[in-house]
């Protein structure tokens, strides 16, 4: 079970991610666990036009921030 996040509405305010139904909006630490688990980034890492391409591969950060 996950434990409550203390700045959950803070996040939700900054949090880019487009993905709908998302259950990790707004819980960062859920959030980069689960990205770094399958070898990715969270949205926040990324522009919002790069985002919404959902490509959010290292590969991806390096090109867009190269």
């Amino acid at each position: 079970m996950s434990q409550e996040c203390t700045n959950y509405e803070e996040n939700l305010e900054n949090c880019n991610c487009t993905y709908p139904g998302c259950p990790r909006k707004g819980n960062c630490c859920e959030c980069i666990q689960y990205h770094l688990g399958r070898s990715e980034l969270p949205a926040c890492a990324f522009p919002d036009e790069v985002e919404q391409t959902y490509d959010r591969s290292f590969d991806k950060f390096i090109e867009v921030h190269s």
